[in-house]
């Protein structure tokens, strides 16, 4: 029994934490990742890492006022599809 709810409490915590849905468009319509970079530091944000996760851009690093990010980009249009401050 005690394995069992282990098993579903690491479940449910892997579920909280996955990538949202960012876009259904494909691959080739999505911005160059360097024009995406150049996007997310023209608003303010520092980069301490920048990735695709599932069909998203995700970026940790710090926003203007300096509190640490994990924000989850649209690659199409460059949205704010989740933002979470530390």
């Amino acid at each position: 029994m005690k394995t069992l709810l282990a098993i579903a409490v690491l479940f449910a915590g892997s579920i909280s934490f996955a990538a949202p849905d960012c876009t259904k468009e494909a691959k080739d319509k999505w911005m160059p990742e360097a024009k995406m970079k150049e996007m997310i530091l023209s608003q303010g944000y520092k980069i301490k890492k920048f990735k695709i996760d599932g069909n998203c851009y995700e970026i940790y690093g710090w926003d203007k006022a300096g509190a640490k990010v994990e924000i989850y980009f649209n690659p199409v249009d460059g949205s704010i599809v989740k933002e979470y401050k530390k």
